[in-house]
């Protein structure tokens, strides 16, 4: 994502609020089936834009007479572009699965700015709803997505996609070939399935096999077209898709690359190698590999917990290591990421959880259960450090009221609506981190925890009804995914709430009894800040000694 997004505002106004900004936005981890912990395929995605509002979108499924047409309404802007033919069957599609456990992510890298076409219909994230709509596996949505940008036309900047379905993993990047020439350069790698990826708008394919045709799918132009713009001369098998199209500077490294790093850093032994790659200042450095096999297996709470990383432990950590964290520690820092003193420029550093964040999921994709019952896509509209990620099942038709709030969007407020319930606790914890957040971490570990006990429980009785009314199981996960949500929005409301009236004006009031009381404690400084205020002071705060 650049400035997407990829759930459509509940008013074009709010569309149009968000399409002013750019952003380095956005990060997708995948994990193979045999590297997951239940044998489950996993693909998740953090999408990030700062004044973005998202919602949980469904599209039922539903047959189209022949000559029926679809509009195109570009997912950044909302500008319309034109139509193509609606297919003549479409499939049901709630957030960014549909029915088939197809699952689809998205980050934007950019690339070569000559390469854009604005002239074409479609642009990135129409795509992807698209491919959800009309394809039910990933290989087939490769083919569906290359299809329409190869016959209307692409016109979005340069894209890379994890397209996952229960058993198999991939992921996908793609450009245009200039304005007005409705072409489009793309290549896809199945990930293995012992594999881990992750991709964060820096392009990550570099060469590729091209004899592999059953892990290798690309457009026949490829190579020829950057031969033809004078970008390639070497042998077919040294051609590398990044380095040709999308080579990475210091910023798509250190923004971009650092955060692949810091996923991967978690999951092998010695990956400390690349740190060199993942800082940007040595051109030399090491490259990462585009997948790593990991020491262990990971379960959907791993994957959770990495998309609430802030580069803890690692020499790039946010923490109270310098002023920028503020009295209280914040692992977050203000934007724009880059900005000047004395005429040099600095940087922040861009760690996977972000306060821009809309919407985050995790979707676990099964393949030994039936659809309807084997595909989850965990959901949380805000910072992924900040929410508890609910369960919606993929056979969903009828979205959690929070999730799909009549009235709110990007400009009002509304108290039954998550997007905006999270995003006032959220910031209310910021400023002051390390004494409201384990607050928060408390209320958002009970939740899932819950979620994950309930699971077998609650599938168990899917299956049963699914043996005899396939309907009523389908109702059943629809009404608890829905029933989680809100209460996840109940406690939120409630957490919110505590949070203004026990943390009131700095100071901390005590409880008894279970019940907040008025007695009050003033915590005043962390010890370690009033250590760097007396050293930045010196004496000029200090209390003259009684003689």
């Amino acid at each position: 994502m650049n400035i997407s997004n990829n759930f459509k505002t509940l008013a074009l106004s709010a569309v149009l609020s968000t399409a002013a900004v750019s952003a380095s936005a956005c990060t997708n981890f995948i994990v193979g089936k045999k590297a997951s912990v239940d044998g489950s395929v996993m693909v998740t995605y953090n999408a990030d834009d700062y004044g973005m509002f998202g919602y949980l979108c469904h599209y039922p499924a539903g047959t189209h007479k022949q000559g029926e047409m679809r509009k195109i309404y570009d997912w950044d802007s909302g500008e319309y572009h034109g139509e193509i033919p609606e297919a003549p069957v479409t499939y049901n599609v709630i957030g960014n699965i549909n029915e088939f456990q197809l699952s689809i992510g998205e980050t934007t890298y950019g690339g070569r700015e000559e390469m854009v076409d604005p002239t074409g219909i479609i642009d990135y994230g129409s795509l992807i709803y698209l491919a959800l709509q009309r394809s039910k596996t990933a290989r087939e949505a490769i083919s569906v997505m290359t299809s329409l940008v190869e016959k209307y036309g692409y016109c979005s900047e340069g894209e890379t996609f994890s397209i996952c379905d229960p058993n198999e993993a991939w992921i996908m990047e793609m450009q245009g070939t200039g304005k007005g020439s409705k072409g489009v350069v793309w290549v896809a790698q199945r990930i293995p399935d012992d594999a881990i990826c992750a991709h964060a708008n820096q392009s990550r394919i570099g060469k590729f096999n091209m004899k592999d045709k059953k892990n290798v799918l690309h457009s026949k132009n490829v190579i020829a077209y950057a031969r033809k713009m004078g970008w390639f001369t070497g042998k077919d098998a040294d051609f590398s898709w990044k380095h040709t199209y999308a080579a990475p500077d210091f910023s798509g490294r250190r923004f971009c690359d650092a955060r692949v790093w810091s996923f991967f850093n978690h999951w092998q032994k010695g990956f400390d190698r690349y740190l060199p790659w993942a800082l940007g200042k040595d051109e030399k450095a090491e490259d990462m590999p585009l997948w790593i096999i990991p020491d262990r297996k990971l379960s959907v709470h791993d994957v959770e917990m990495c998309l609430r990383d802030h580069y803890e432990g690692t020499a790039m950590a946010i923490d109270s290591t310098n002023i920028g964290g503020g009295i209280y520690q914040m692992p977050y820092r203000p934007t724009p990421l880059t900005f000047k003193v004395d005429g040099k420029e600095y940087f922040n550093e861009r760690p996977i959880s972000t306060q821009q964040t809309a919407f985050s999921f995790v979707s676990q994709l099964r393949s030994w259960l039936p659809n309807e019952i084997g595909g989850i896509i965990w959901f949380g509209n805000d910072d992924a450090n900040m929410v508890a990620y609910t369960p919606v099942y993929c056979g969903s038709t009828v979205q959690p009221e929070c999730y799909n709030t009549p009235g709110a969007d990007a400009v009002t407020y509304s108290d039954k609506n998550a997007f905006w319930v999270c995003n006032w606790v959220s910031n209310m914890v910021y400023p002051r981190y390390s004494q409201l957040f384990p607050e928060l971490q408390a209320v958002r570990d009970s939740l899932e925890t819950s979620y994950f006990a309930a699971q077998k429980q609650v599938e168990d009785k899917a299956m049963a009804l699914y043996a005899t009314d396939k309907a009523a199981a389908v109702k059943y996960l629809n009404d608890y995914s829905n029933e989680k949500a809100q209460q996840m929005l109940a406690s939120w409301q409630d957490l919110g709430r505590l949070i203004i009236v026990k943390y009131n004006d700095m100071a901390v009031k005590k409880t008894k009894d279970g019940k907040l009381v008025r007695s009050v404690v003033r915590p005043g400084y962390p010890a370690s800040f009033a250590k760097k205020l007396v050293k930045e002071t010196g004496d000029w705060y200090a209390v003259p000694a009684k003689k």
